[in-house]
């Protein structure tokens, strides 16, 4: 069946038109570039050809086949722009209309589309052929017998355009640029304008380098079409700017220049981020379009956490099941800030940890500590959270994350009515702190008498397993050291600091002093179950979390308070209460002797119920054919 291709639809494109959605024929595909995957097409009206870029995403439909060389498409999104002098089509959206056909007409190159001793365009040499015959054809597949090809009209020498004279003022075009999707931005556009709702704002940072001083602050963009994209703005364009952006409202942004993205500090899913520069526009849209979202997430279950990268950024959701107290914190470079730590839960049978830092503590971190411990549950989404592998995964705020306590979407409703319908008692695994590096993400359960009847902690590797197990005694000598409290990128330091002749405490590794340190547990605990006891060492978290206190705290009552009644009276309350612990088993030499020795990464109170369940499974596993009653 014949095929009509558009008429003079290449030279209308070349004229400005972006509205008659052509027919074409691609009769050539290159992939060009280097750090980024683009495609350059050769299109045919049957007449004349024109070459094309393929905005990236429609990549997928080159790589899978869909279109090829030969193909019939439609372009329904597309605009020409100039690129080094010269004209090139950027096909935004398309459809295929045939996926293979013979080479229709004998298309021929635009006079002077093709540059003197073929100079080349960016990227690679935008306009040379992909192949090369002898006889200079392109070629294109098609089916067997029917194989076509067409000869490109022999080009001649390059003549420079006559020199006229200026008799007027030229007209330069104002007219508005044409909205385009977020998606569709690249950088061979010229005018475009995007339409969209600011996500995120960050903080207006100060830096210094080898140019001098300077400042800098960045926003979210996220558009009708659900494509997101950050704007960042420098020095004297922070000054128009900073103060007109919110949070939350939909403005016409255009005349900015793109580059690559900087994937060590942007996340969003764009391979372009907008450099605003001055003569660029923000312009306040004062009527509210709904038909922008006010966010977008891409949550990821908390199991899937485990796999994920350290340092990567995304987004979470959970039931909030607990919230510690806000604590300040020294960083390295003398300034303090505070740390807030909290625990989420999900229907994937996980729990994460997620550190609050800076103004998070005392906003929506307060606001959740109310919360919970008013006997209320809430929701929180995490939007940009960073990924720690620090022993464990958790997650961290960062100055571009938020989050969102009982946010009205799908998701939080669906993880409402699991909590409510049970799941507030189904018993979740902890991937913060206790994973098996290599090993099985499952616990294992382990009696005290097992741990050292099957040799556990003599390999290699240490051995990771949980134990039932009650507090019986608790040494009080040298519970606690003094720690250094600054912050190394954004852990603690922690190692042990000694006090200098000036009363000053002093870091060997950080290499500095300071006025107060920390005081961090590092207790020595026997626990017992039903076959033995054994002893273990418990750090910080889990000290506190069997103390019921602060480190602080008791070298205060003990060293400087002097109370020993109230110290005793806070021991013998801790004693015989029974727990879940996380135990690290590993053989080291103490001296020329090889110790197994037992450290707490985790302390957790007994669920009773979760416990019974577990015990149930445990039956069913053992004993499947036992009867139910």
């Amino acid at each position: 069946m014949p095929v009509n291709l558009t008429r003079n639809a290449i030279a209308m494109m070349n004229s400005g038109d972006v509205n008659s959605k052509p027919l074409v024929q691609v009769v050539d595909i290159k992939l060009i570039g280097n750090s980024q995957e683009r495609y350059r097409f050769l299109l045919s009206d049957s007449e004349s050809t024109q070459h094309a870029m393929l905005a990236t995403q429609l990549n997928e439909q080159v790589r899978t086949g869909r279109v090829k060389k030969g193909s019939i498409i439609q372009l329904i999104d597309y605009i020409c722009s100039t690129v080094q002098n010269r004209r090139i089509i950027v096909v935004l959206n398309m459809e295929t209309i045939i996926p293979e056909y013979e080479i229709i007409g004998n298309p021929k190159l635009p006079t002077g589309s093709e540059p003197e001793a073929n100079k080349s365009m960016p990227n690679n040499n935008l306009l040379e052929p992909s192949t090369r015959s002898t006889n200079n054809r392109y070629s294109a597949p098609a089916p067997a017998n029917k194989a076509q090809s067409f000869q490109p009209t022999i080009q001649p020498a390059y003549q420079p355009p006559p020199n006229y004279k200026i008799q007027g003022p030229i007209m330069k075009n104002e007219a508005p640029a044409r909205i385009i999707p977020i998606a569709a931005l690249n950088p061979y556009q010229g005018r475009w304008a995007i339409k969209a709702r600011v996500t995120a704002k960050g903080d207006l940072r100060r830096y210094n380098n080898a140019r001098g001083d300077g400042k800098v602050f960045s926003f979210d963009l996220l558009d009708s079409d659900g494509g997101e994209i950050r704007v960042t703005c420098f020095n004297a364009v922070v000054d128009r700017f900073y103060n007109v952006i919110e949070v939350g409202k939909v403005y016409l942004i255009s005349k900015g220049s793109l580059k690559p993205a900087q994937k060590n500090f942007n996340h969003l899913k764009n391979e372009w981020e907008i450099f605003l520069e001055s003569n660029s526009t923000v312009e306040l849209c004062p009527d509210e379009d709904g038909s922008i979202p006010r966010q977008q997430f891409s949550f990821r279950p908390i199991t899937e956490i485990e796999s994920a990268e350290n340092n990567s950024i995304l987004d979470v959701i959970g039931i909030v099941i607990s919230v510690n107290p806000s604590v300040p914190i020294l960083r390295k470079n003398g300034m303090e800030t505070q740390r807030r730590i909290l625990n989420l839960k999900d229907a994937s049978g996980k729990s994460v940890e997620l550190t609050l830092w800076g103004d998070f503590c005392n906003k929506e971190g307060q606001k959740l500590q109310e919360m919970v411990d008013s006997g209320l549950f809430p929701v929180l989404a995490v939007k940009a959270g960073k990924v720690n592998d620090f022993n464990g995964k958790s997650i961290g705020t960062i100055s571009s994350t938020q989050l969102f306590i009982d946010p009205d979407c799908p998701e939080a409703q669906g993880l409402r009515t699991w909590f409510e319908s049970g799941g507030r008692n189904t018993a979740s695994i902890s991937i913060s702190k206790e994973l098996i590096p290599g090993g099985s993400k499952n616990e294992t359960r382990k009696t005290l008498t097992q741990i050292k009847d099957e040799g556990l902690g003599r390999s290699d590797k240490p051995d990771w397993v949980t134990a039932k197990a009650t507090v019986v005694f608790i040494k009080t000598d040298n519970f606690c050291y003094t720690a250094c409290p600054l912050m190394i990128g954004d852990r603690q330091c922690n190692k042990k600091v000694t006090q200098s002749g000036n009363k000053r405490w002093l870091c060997d590794r950080c290499n500095q002093e300071f006025e107060e340190c920390d005081y961090r547990y590092l207790l020595q605990v026997q626990i017992q179950d039903h076959t033995g006891l054994t002893w273990v060492t418990a750090f910080q978290e889990a000290g506190e979390e069997i103390l019921g206190c602060s480190a602080k705290e008791m070298y205060l009552l003990k060293y400087e308070l002097q109370d020993d009644t109230r110290f005793g009276e806070i021991i013998r309350s801790r004693l015989f209460h029974q727990y879940l612990f996380r135990l690290k088993i590993k053989e080291e030499l103490y001296g020329d002797e090889q110790r197994v020795k037992i450290t707490v990464v985790k302390v957790d109170k007994v669920n009773y119920s979760a416990e019974s369940r577990y015990l149930l499974d445990m039956v069913t596993k053992n004993f499947p054919n036992r009867k139910q009653f």
